[in-house]
């Protein structure tokens, strides 16, 4: 018989293009002192630097990931978990971080506007349990109002300002 659990995440982890790590949250006792979480991380980045699918087993446990350009999101789970129910929280998260950042997803970003990815993350996972998977819901809770974009007519904004504006709006029309 399968154990039944809410707790279906183990760890979520941002590693660069080197491997190092950008974010990393554990949850539970598989991996408690950081000697042992580097190892993982290293393992888990050495494991998938060259594959080309999005689901691995590592470490007796699987792991969905998603890269981009120059960071790598990892969600892991027991080998017992919904690959499905992974995947769309792994989704959530990703889509939510792209919207947060303006669909520039890269390690220089990620950085600056680290408090932002850290409240996404705690808001679609808490404790490894999985909250949310609506990214639009997610970014609505997290994003800061912006102090460089005040409702403008658009008649009367700059040309960069209009390019800017025209630029969201396609981008927010393409998420829906």
């Amino acid at each position: 018989m399968v154990n039944l659990s809410l707790y279906s995440i183990k760890a979520v982890l941002l590693l660069d293009a080197e491997g190092n790590r950008v974010l990393a949250k554990y949850y539970g006792s598989d991996y408690t002192n950081l000697k042992e979480q580097k190892a993982f991380e290293k393992g888990l980045y050495d494991k998938t630097k060259r594959a080309q699918g999005e689901v691995v087993l590592y470490d007796n446990q699987v792991v969905l990931y998603r890269s981009n350009i120059d960071i790598s999101f990892y969600v892991v789970g027991s080998t017992e978990e919904n690959e499905l129910i992974l995947l769309s929280m792994l989704n959530a998260f990703y889509d939510a971080v792209s919207t947060l950042l303006r669909y520039q997803v890269e390690k220089q970003s990620v950085m600056e506007n680290l408090d932002l990815v850290v409240l996404c993350l705690d808001e679609i996972v808490d404790e490894g349990i999985i909250l949310e998977t609506d990214a639009n819901a997610v970014v609505s809770r997290v994003s800061k109002p912006r102090l460089d974009v005040v409702d403008i007519p658009f008649g009367e904004q700059t040309l960069m300002q209009a390019v800017q504006t025209a630029k969201d709006r396609f981008a927010s029309q393409l998420l829906r």
